[in-house]
């Protein structure tokens, strides 16, 4: 349900196609649900079929044709009822944590470069989401202004609070990545410290300086 939710929240800003659709998720709801447009194309059809959408053609390029999809009442419906109703949360599914619980498999520069790259990661997506509050608090966030300009204005604060509040979380979230993150590079250092050091030998015996050579 949460990728048609999602399709339905941009779809009750105005009316898009599917490319449209796609390129939003990319620099909106892509933030906290991913999805191919694999995927969109064929629930954009499904909910066309349920009645959540009225698919229209309309002219693309110099001849070519889209469909363009607007949300029905029913799909409004269908988005209060959602945005009402309490989540049931899916178990985890967390490639890197599941790789952190066995890194005593991996070499030590391994489990390094893997815990660089997620805090690599994260770093990047804290800038993003960072700039995402700073559109919001500038008055310059392109999707947001979209979204008000179809609400009476006394819904303008609590729109523009609850965007914020999740890209603060989304920020906090990052955070706490990269700190985890740099403490799985001490633990690796504290428990491989002497990995990769040069072998040292042995000191050669000291010789009795009454033995003869």
């Amino acid at each position: 349900m949460s990728l048609r939710a999602a399709l339905l929240a941009l779809l009750t800003v105005e009316p898009m196609t599917g490319y449209d659709l796609y390129k939003q998720f990319e620099s909106s709801v892509g933030y906290v649900w991913h999805a191919p447009d694999s995927q969109i194309y064929p629930e954009l059809r499904k909910m066309e079929k349920d009645g959540l959408l009225v698919g229209r053609e309309v002219p693309w390029g110099q001849r070519g044709r889209k469909t363009e999809y607007h949300v029905t009442e029913a799909g409004i419906a269908a988005f209060r009822d959602w945005m009402n109703s309490t989540l049931e949360y899916s178990r985890e599914r967390d490639p890197m944590h599941l790789k952190a619980a066995y890194l005593e498999w991996a070499e030590p520069e391994a489990a390094r470069r893997q815990l660089h790259a997620h805090e690599e990661h994260y770093q990047a997506r804290k800038a993003q989401w960072e700039e995402k509050i700073r559109e919001i608090d500038t008055g310059n966030s392109e999707m947001l202004n979209r979204r008000l300009a179809t609400l009476p204005a006394g819904e303008h604060r609590a729109a523009t609070a609850f965007k914020r509040f999740t890209y603060q979380g989304l920020v906090a979230r990052a955070e706490q990545e990269i700190q985890w993150a740099r403490q799985g590079l001490a633990l690796v250092d504290e428990l491989y410290e002497d990995w990769g050091a040069p072998a040292v030998s042995a000191p050669p015996p000291q010789r009795d300086p009454r033995t003869p050579l």
